[in-house]
């Protein structure tokens, strides 16, 4: 977004800047899904062996698995097992609502394990969570334990490249079987076990046990507060990221997407949108982005402005 030899003169041109540059986001946000469709296809990943592909795919590849093996339980052979599971991979990397969904889980991933490093950030429990974790109130308290794990789970399933498909948002995992039906249509013994074991998840799923569920209640909890989680370094990678989708009015695939080193004007508009004075948000890039910095003249620009901005982006509100 920011090229340190520009200095705007004003706030009039701070927001040339940011549209511009937030038009170039757009362009990029485009092309993500079909470049990932086209290398998750590829046969040779060796070509393409970056941490976010291998990760996207093996969430995938998972999520596939879990829906073929109990249809394949007491078969001699592994062949038909592993047909269906890549048959039914492939179909679940062509819904672009899904890959965007896990594409999301693989960058948030990745900027968990950078904070960890550079920050000493602790992935489950960040001071946030350590705070609501003493609180005396009970509300508090219960939904701090049942976030952290939940979050504890979802990282040792990063570490695998695993999702759960009990994780998946409601209307996601619809999709996902969905998937599966088709994949199985007219074949009358896997259709079979493919309803009993839809049949399963569906009484076992509870979406307001989530994670993300978990960790928009924990924000909700927080009341007028709630922009305390809009510090990275105090409320951890995931909680920052709902606070910022929900302060922003972002889908969290978008307010994920924003913290892209690629995507820095839809980072400063969405920070402001949600409230954020110029100096907080600095902060954020200082702790995200230390590298970047805020046009001069963005100080001026108010939030109503930069809600307008953001709202005229493709990715929207």
């Amino acid at each position: 977004m920011i090229d340190n030899a520009v200095h705007p003169a004003d706030d009039q041109t701070a927001e040339a800047l940011l549209r511009a540059d937030l038009a170039r986001g757009d362009a990029m946000a485009d092309s993500v899904l079909p470049i990932l469709q086209y290398l998750l296809a590829a046969e040779d990943s060796a070509l393409f062996s970056d941490e976010i592909l291998a990760r996207v795919r093996g969430m995938i590849a998972d999520m596939a698995r879990q829906i073929v093996s109990p249809l394949h339980l007491g078969e001699d052979h592994a062949q038909p097992f592993a047909e269906d599971a890549e048959d039914l991979a492939r179909a679940l990397m062509a819904d672009a609502l899904l890959l965007s969904h896990v594409h999301a889980l693989a960058l948030e991933w990745q900027m968990t394990e950078r904070l960890q490093v550079r920050l000493g950030l602790d992935p489950v429990v960040p001071p946030l969570v350590q705070a609501m974790l003493a609180s005396a109130e009970g509300t508090v308290h219960g939904n701090a334990v049942s976030w952290l794990a939940a979050q504890a789970r979802w990282c040792q399933a990063q570490r695998r490249m695993s999702l759960p498909l009990e994780e998946l948002p409601g209307d996601l995992l619809h999709r996902v079987l969905l998937a599966a039906r088709q994949a199985v249509t007219g074949r009358a013994p896997e259709s079979e076990r493919l309803m009993s074991v839809e049949g399963d998840l569906r009484r076992r799923y509870d979406e307001g046990a989530t994670r993300l569920a978990l960790a928009g209640r924990l924000l909700t909890g927080l009341g007028g507060a709630y922009h305390v989680a809009l510090s990275v370094a105090h409320a951890g990678t995931a909680l920052f990221l709902t606070a910022l989708s929900v302060g922003a009015g972002l889908r969290r695939e978008a307010a994920v997407l924003a913290t892209h080193e690629a995507q820095l004007a839809r980072l400063a508009l969405a920070l402001r949108a949600a409230g954020l004075k110029p100096a907080d948000i600095e902060r954020q890039f200082l702790a995200i982005h230390p590298e970047a910095m805020l046009p001069e003249g963005f100080e001026r620009l108010g939030t109503d402005m930069a809600a307008s901005i953001l709202a005229s982006g493709r990715l929207g509100r």
